[in-house]
């Protein structure tokens, strides 16, 4: 199913500049029963980057009402919220009117093995590199060309999710998530401010770890930290938490600062927030 503008049906225009450019911004949340989980963090921060890239935001009760309507008979799902600058002419001036074109579409649930959120999972160093830029850092815009070629660099089905470096190697988050790491108790999760996205899980567990006392540094994260760390785990809307077993040839186990976060995001996750 999907909504085009609150309609089901249409078609996309070919002048939308969300197709032309990527100039737009996107969410994805689980779907839960249909109902959509962290709805209000999701919107909230689509508004956040709608005034970063000077798009007038959609009125947050009406995508509400649209992305209950197009989930509510999804028992569990994904669902997809584009929204873009609308049409405009050739060339990179935006048009003098701006009417946002917003679109829902629902997707299956991935069918993730058990043992992901377990055992964990294996990951891999990409070799593509983030660009810095702080105007786009933190949002989630359409341009995806940086993930897509580092999740191109492998097919292997062992590795669920490769890190990517900035320019001047720090790590700083997943092709599809946010990392955090693990050492002697304190919890730490790489510096956004350069380039990267804030994901709505990772807010929620930089939350989580301040109200339960979980002592947490958001820093510059360099590959010797990653290797020293005493646990792994990356996060993001649809898988929740995965506890990372293996990268490269190192391995760990769900530690206790792990498996407390994911205890706790699942009881949050629970109450269908």
């Amino acid at each position: 199913m999907y909504l085009l503008n609150g309609e089901p049906g249409g078609c996309i225009d070919i002048a939308d500049r969300g197709f032309q450019y990527g100039d737009g911004l996107f969410e994805t949340l689980e779907v839960v029963d249909g109902n959509p989980l962290f709805l209000q963090e999701h919107l909230s921060r689509l508004e956040k980057g709608c005034k970063k890239l000077l798009i007038p935001p959609p009125d947050l009760h009406l995508l509400a009402e649209e992305a209950r309507k197009c989930a509510s008979a999804a028992a569990h799902a994904v669902l997809k919220l584009i929204v873009t600058r609308g049409c405009g002419g050739r060339g990179y001036r935006q048009p003098p009117v701006i009417s946002p074109t917003r679109l829902f579409t629902l997707h299956p649930y991935p069918d993730y093995p058990a043992e992901f959120q377990s055992r964990g999972v294996a990951l891999r160093i990409c070799r593509h590199r983030l660009a810095g830029n702080p105007a786009l850092a933190g949002i989630k815009h359409l341009n995806r060309l940086e993930q897509i070629l580092a999740r191109a660099e492998w097919r292997d089905d062992d590795i669920q999710e490769g890190l990517m470096l900035d320019q001047h190697g720090f790590v700083v988050e997943g092709t599809m998530s946010n990392l955090f790491l693990v050492k002697d108790g304190v919890l730490y999760t790489p510096d956004l401010s350069q380039c990267g996205v804030a994901g709505i899980v990772r807010e929620i567990v930089v939350r989580l770890a301040l109200q339960n006392q979980i002592p947490l540094l958001v820093m510059a994260v360099d590959r010797h930290a990653l290797f020293q760390a005493d646990e792994l785990f990356v996060c993001n809307s649809v898988i929740g938490i995965w506890p990372v077993r293996q990268l490269e040839q190192q391995q760990w186990r769900a530690g206790e600062v792990t498996q407390t976060l994911q205890k706790l995001f699942g009881e949050l996750r629970g109450q269908g927030r």
